[in-house]
């Protein structure tokens, strides 16, 4: 069975620093952000990754959303993104797999561990997915240019005399 990790995700928009001072501007786009660099750490550790959104004070059912292949979850109105992840630390424990709750509110880490969760810092979730990225980066770096598949490699040499002379706008 694969490891789940379930993430706060306004509390760890929250404690980013980046995505903290983006929110103020545009909470759309820190959400995006957010998304975005779970979904790339899901991607490189194969860990399954969940995004728990609060819309306590939204009308509504509440919706869930895939987005590069990542859970997406908006509670329903007056449901808060701690009991939907306190329910969903439930229904994943019991089917025998390791579920990891990403949260800086000690409250909820609490809660969650008593479920059966491990818990996990906004802060130490940020250094976890910063180690990826650079092993990532690492792991491209290694890998001579030759074997890479990039577009230039898939060009003959009219071509890519072409796109030099357009770039060096002749």
């Amino acid at each position: 069975m694969e490891d789940v990790l379930i993430i706060d995700g306004y509390n760890v928009i929250g404690a980013w620093p980046h995505l903290r001072n983006l929110r103020e501007q545009n909470l759309d786009l820190a959400r995006d952000l957010l998304i975005d660099s779970i979904a790339d750490y899901q991607g490189f550790t194969g860990i399954r990754c969940m995004i728990v959104f609060d819309a306590y004070n939204v009308p509504g059912l509440g919706r869930t959303d895939q987005l590069r292949k990542v859970d997406i979850f908006y509670t329903k109105e007056k449901e808060t993104a701690d009991e939907r992840i306190e329910r969903l630390v439930k229904q994943l424990t019991r089917r025998r797999r390791q579920v990891y709750v990403a949260t800086s509110d000690f409250t909820e880490q609490s809660v969650t561990f008593g479920a059966g969760a491990l818990r996990l810092s906004a802060r130490e979730l940020w250094i976890k997915i910063q180690e990826t990225v650079r092993e990532v980066s690492k792991q491209v770096d290694a890998q001579p240019l030759s074997q890479r598949n990039t577009f230039d490699n898939r060009m003959n040499s009219e071509l890519r005399s072409l796109f030099d002379r357009w770039r060096k706008g002749l």
